[in-house]
């Protein structure tokens, strides 16, 4: 299966997933408190439902949609994105939304976005209970840290070593430390014997994310070219390459790391060049033929065999603190990079599905898998509190409203705000994924 079908499989799996789960939120609050759900869909239904099934019995049908952007429970007795303003003109019944009192209303709402919390909690703690927590210390892999241009444009250089980002010591590689430097005003590193400062200027993430978008991580280990087997029928298998060995050049130019050894081959697709490297301490140099993707057909010793790591390894009980520490976390940083979204560089960095498929991997693995739906049910849960009207948030906001001052808006205000919000929603949803045939296709057109 060619990457691009396998990132779109884990992207609708993933989302799939979320939906669900943000939906049953309202379901299960709604049935607490005895509100009749007349419909529960995983994706829209426009005009045609793929599937539908009601129980003997009972008043919910539950169905599968067609358009893949969301899903929606919907309430009886409530204004949502359905519309159905004739069922509000009807007489209050004690089973609908609008009969219950604004606490529960309020908790209803909100099940949605404590869902998504939660299972990313969940999803987090699962993980260090099944995986383990491994790292690399900065100071351990012996040829630093590789950086993309606009870390190099800034004063960065592959072989730096971080040590501290203002007043937080650096450790090992994870997002909130990334973010850390990111958002530093001043970054300490090692290079060689000295220690060097690093001013970091403002908004400087968004110059990282361009990058990042594009395939190329702000800072990444240093991994020496280290075989640990090879593709039967690709350019290294041909070669009589084996594992074990240590690519150090391509035709005359050193690649110590696998950043710069991926980047020489970029120069040689479809054609065969000489590639050096180290069997048993001595070096051989062999022809090597690269395929069309600029690839010769191996794949690395893993860096735990290469790099003295740590490891840690967490208990069923000891993994439950730790995930409810690193969604915390997680959802705090987010909440720190929000605020750039309102500048212009934020707004241009928006991206749509396009841009949310591009971070899973190109392979299926479940630990990335996992990690990135973890990462998106926390995004989900900020962006559906937002007060906007059509999100949670918006009826939350209204609820809160109608508590403190005692009176609800009317229907019709809130009928109009519904509107108004579903109206913005698109037109974000638009641009966002606009931003993406601009990125992808038109951009690289015109270039």
């Amino acid at each position: 299966m060619s990457p691009f079908w396998i990132k779109t499989f884990e992207l609708l799996l993933s989302l799939s997933l979320l939906i669900f789960v943000h939906e049953l939120g309202h379901f299960m609050w709604a049935r607490i408190f005895g509100v009749r759900v007349e419909k529960f869909y995983l994706f829209f239904n426009p005009w045609f439902t793929l599937f539908k099934y009601k129980p003997k019995n009972s008043d919910t049908e539950y169905g599968i949609g067609w358009l893949p952007l969301g899903g929606y429970c919907k309430i009886a007795g409530m204004i949502d994105e359905s519309m159905d303003t004739e069922a509000m003109k009807q007489p209050m019944q004690p089973w609908e939304f609008r009969a219950k009192p604004a606490w529960q209303r309020l908790l209803i709402m909100t099940g949605g976005v404590l869902n998504n919390f939660i299972a990313a909690i969940i999803i987090y703690a699962g993980m260090v209970y099944h995986y383990g927590e491994q790292y690399l210390p900065y100071q351990n892999d012996e040829l630093g840290m590789a950086y993309c241009e606009a870390a190099h444009n800034i004063g960065f250089r592959d072989g730096d070593i971080p040590l501290r980002a203002d007043d937080k010591e650096l450790h090992y590689m994870t997002s909130d430390e990334l973010l850390s430097i990111m958002n530093a005003k001043k970054v300490l590193v090692k290079r060689g014997s000295d220690t060097v400062a690093i001013a970091i200027p403002e908004k400087f993430v968004f110059r990282v994310e361009k990058e990042a978008k594009e395939g190329k991580p702000f800072m990444d280990y240093r991994v020496p070219v280290v075989v640990f087997d090879v593709q039967p029928g690709d350019g290294a298998a041909k070669a009589g390459m084996r594992r074990g060995d240590r690519i150090t050049r391509v035709d005359s130019v050193a690649t110590p790391d696998y950043s710069s050894f991926t980047a020489q081959l970029q120069n040689y697709k479809k054609k065969t060049v000489n590639i050096s490297f180290l069997r048993d301490g001595k070096e051989m140099t062999l022809p090597v033929e690269i395929n069309s993707n600029a690839r010769v057909g191996i794949r690395l010793m893993p860096i735990d065999s290469i790099f003295t790591t740590i490891k840690k390894e967490y208990g069923l009980l000891e993994s439950i603190p730790r995930g409810i520490s690193t969604g915390c976390t997680t959802l705090v940083n987010y909440v720190k990079q929000f605020k750039y979204v309102f500048s212009k560089e934020g707004a241009e960095s928006l991206g749509g599905f396009g841009a949310i498929g591009s971070i899973f991997p190109e392979t299926w693995n479940w630990g990335a898998f996992w990690n990135i739906t973890a990462l998106l049910s926390i995004i989900l849960a900020f962006m559906n509190i937002l007060p906007i009207p059509a999100l949670d948030g918006g009826h939350v906001l209204f609820l809160l409203y109608e508590i403190v001052r005692g009176k609800a808006p009317s229907d019709k205000f809130l009928e109009r705000a519904q509107v108004v919000g579903m109206t913005l929603l698109i037109l974000l949803l638009l641009y966002a994924n606009g931003n993406d045939l601009y990125r992808w296709v038109i951009k690289p057109f015109m270039q």
